[in-house]
Formats: C-alpha cells, structure tokens, sequence
C-alpha cells in the first residue's frame, strides 16, 4: 500500500473519530491556496529554470484525550502543479500520530503510531522536485502493566513496525520489538527504570543485511519547579544475519531543559546509540504541539533523514532558546552530529549548523515572521566533500476575520558545494489564502 494511500485512510480515519460522540474531541482543519514562483525551480547551479507552482491543500489537527482513548493526530495533503511542466504534479502528504487505546484500565494498552513525510531520494542532491519521496513507518502493538509494589512497577511492550519508501526501496522493511521496563518512583519528582529492548529488522528486498538491534539501560528523570532532567545510560549491541558479524557499544542520552521564566527556557541534550532512518523517523511519530500546519512555508516540508537500510552510530549535541511574550516569540538551535555507518552503504559524514526563527504580531490579526538556518555536512568517505547549505526567509500573514487569512513569504535558498555542480541558488516568492476552523 502506498504512502499517499495509507495518509488518506488516516485522515478519514480522523474524520470518522471526530465525528464520533464517544469519541468527541477537538477537531480543526484548514484548506489553502497559493501560487509560487521560483527563478531556480530544479535547484540546479549550471540550469536553473523558472516556473510558477499552484499550491492547494488541506491540513488538520485532531485532539483526544477521553478516559478510554488519548489521540493527537496531524496530517496535510498538498497538490502540486507545475505550471511550466518541467515536473509531472505532485501529491505529497504528511501525517503524525499516535493513538492509545486503553483496553484494561491499569492493565492493558493498545498503541498506535504512524509517521508519513517527504523525505530525499538521495541525501547528496539538492531538496529539488525530482529529489523528493513520500515515507511512511507504522508501529502497532499492546503495552501490558503490572504492579511490582507501592513504588515500583512493570511493563512489557510487544510492538510490530512498518516502514515503507515510494522510490527507495532498501527501506521497506518489517519488525517486531519487544520491551520490558522496571519503573520505580524515588520521590514524588523523579524516577528510575531499567529497560530492556530487542528489535528484529527483516528487510523486504532480500539483498539487504537483516540484523537484530538489544539494548540495556537505566534512565532517570526529574521534574523540578524550573528544570527537567532526562538522562539514560547502558549497553547497546547490532547483530546482522550475515557479512558484517556483530558490534556493541555503550550508548547513552541526557537532556536538560531550564524553565528560567515564564518567557525564557534554555535546553541542551546529547545523544549516543545506534540508529537507522527508520528508527529516527518512529522517533518522530509523536506530532508537534503547535497548531494545524497550512501554507508554505509552514506547510509540508521535505526532510533531512537519508532514506536506506545502513546501520549507523550517531552522536548528536544540541541546544536550544526559546523567548515568548505577548507580541514576539523567537527561537535559537544550534547542533552537531556525527554519523558512522558499520556497513559503508551511505558515507560518513559530520554536520553542523543551527536554526533561528522569530514571529511579530504587529497588530491582533498581523504577524511578520522571519527565519534563518544553515547545515554545514563533510562527507568524510567522499574525499571531504562539503556542502554548505543556508535558507533565509521573511513571511507576513494577516487574518481578515476568524477564518479567512492571507500570507506572502520570500525565501532565500542556496548551497555551495566541494563537488562541481552540486552548488545552487534560489529566490522564492509566495501568497495565498487560508480557510481555518
């Protein structure tokens, strides 16, 4: 089953809930309009070719939160029609959710998640029409609960995991997972677990490498009145089925977030482990706090993640800033992140950059917003080869009346690159309409 195919399902699946008494919840959905244009439509350094983009589409966000069942459920469909016919039309949609099914209070669980999203075909070129494919990872299974005393208890997990590409299909695979974790509350604002976790990877294209992923850790979390502790250690340890033996390393994770005031919060987070596109991608599953996504540039994007089958170690450091008052909101993320992979399939590479972003409300119906981020990545196994990649961007969106909006935005895009050809420059100019409820 297609991508495309399991988005729609979802969100008639999310207009059947919201329809539903027992299963009334917050339902608001949007549908827009724009056109785009673009001097550099292909992103192409020695051919850029100038088109305009018809741009409808819809979004929605659906929120539950009953006795029974906890929903949070985002999606967009888009439709692209390239008025030039330098590409075919494009349908591209993204969705993330996830569902919890209480089947037996304080005893059993069903989870659902899913996460579709355009991502490249090929991580070396650029974020260009042709360049871009709909993914999608499901995870499904139950969670049971069990008591181990007044302050420690059980849970196992059993889970099976889905993962599909429309272009790459190293990726589709399947999986089960199974978890075990022992949670004991130390006081009324921390906690420790020991986990256990194993998941089996077998790979539908029967030339990949199946492999097994266990993982042993403590983790432990404290929520004081103006800081979060998050911090995880143990063992990790790859199997493959065959060619590449076995590696195990110690992996580990901790965040700290610093609530300084009601409008300033600072974070920092440093992760260790073993990962693959699929695995980053369920990480993603949960969907965002904000609102439901409409127009560009807050519409559907493409990602960063490089769509395979490689088994990668990561190490990743971040931060983040984050100001709010009454008129202004801003954001500050710088990053690093280093990835080896075991079995050569996709080159090492090391990246760096950050992100910033910053919204004005003129007026009560009259934002500005602009936004700035830059990704410096070394591909160590390609002779050094480096690209730097930067996006600069201002946008204006005024309301008329409660659900009628209009937005405009210029965006700025452009890489320079160690490899001939692979440079770009790019101006994009937007307006269309939203309709909100």
């Amino acid at each position: 089953m297609s991508s495309t195919i399991r988005l729609a399902r979802a969100v008639s699946l999310a207009l059947t809930l919201a329809a539903t008494p027992a299963f009334a919840g917050q339902f608001d959905y949007s549908f827009y309009g724009g056109v785009e244009h673009s001097d550099n439509v292909t992103l192409s350094g020695p051919a850029p070719v100038s088109q305009w983009v018809l741009v409808p589409g819809f979004g929605f966000d659906y929120i539950q939160q009953g006795a029974t069942v906890q929903a949070r459920v985002s999606g967009a469909a888009e439709y692209r029609n390239y008025m030039g016919n330098t590409y075919s039309d494009q349908k591209v949609g993204s969705l993330a959710g996830q569902v919890n099914w209480i089947v037996l209070p304080q005893r059993l669980d069903f989870v659902a998640q899913d996460y579709a999203s355009v991502q490249p075909i090929s991580a070396l070129s650029s974020d260009a029409p042709g360049n871009q494919q709909q993914t999608n990872v499901l995870t499904v299974g139950p969670t049971l609960h069990f008591d181990l005393g007044s302050a420690t208890r059980g849970q196992a997990e059993l889970r099976y995991i889905n993962s599909r590409a429309s272009r790459t299909t190293q990726f589709d695979s399947s999986r089960g997972e199974a978890a075990l974790r022992l949670i004991r509350d130390v006081s009324p604002t921390s906690q420790l677990s020991l986990n256990l976790e194993s998941q089996k990877v077998n790979f539908d294209d029967r030339e990949e490498v199946d492999y097994s992923r266990d993982q042993a850790f403590l983790r432990y979390t404290r929520k004081l009145a103006h800081l979060d502790l998050d911090a995880s250690a143990g063992w990790s340890r790859i199997r493959f089925q065959r060619g590449y033996g076995s590696v195990s390393d110690p992996m580990g994770r901790i965040a700290l977030t610093w609530h300084a005031s009601t409008r300033n919060e600072f974070g920092i987070a440093y992760t260790r482990s073993y990962s693959d596109a699929a695995q980053d991608l369920i990480n993603l599953a949960g969907p965002p706090t904000t609102g439901t996504p409409t127009s560009p540039p807050l519409g559907i994007q493409t990602g960063v993640a490089v769509i395979g089958s490689g088994v990668y170690l990561e190490q990743r450091l971040e931060g983040h800033y984050d100001y709010s008052n009454e008129r202004l909101t801003a954001s500050l993320s710088p990053w690093y992140n280093k990835l080896h992979y075991l079995e050569g399939l996709q080159p090492d590479q090391t990246g760096r950059g950050g992100a910033a972003g910053l919204d004005y409300r003129i007026s009560p119906r009259l934002t500005a917003s602009a936004f700035a981020n830059i990704e410096r990545v070394t591909y160590t196994t390609l002779l050094g080869r480096r690209d730097t990649t930067t996006n600069i961007g201002v946008a204006v969106r005024q309301f008329m009346n409660s659900h009628w909006s209009w937005r405009a935005s210029l965006v700025n895009r452009r890489r320079t690159s160690s490899a001939p050809g692979q440079g770009y420059r790019a101006n994009e100019v937007y307006v269309g309409f939203v309709y909100q409820r």
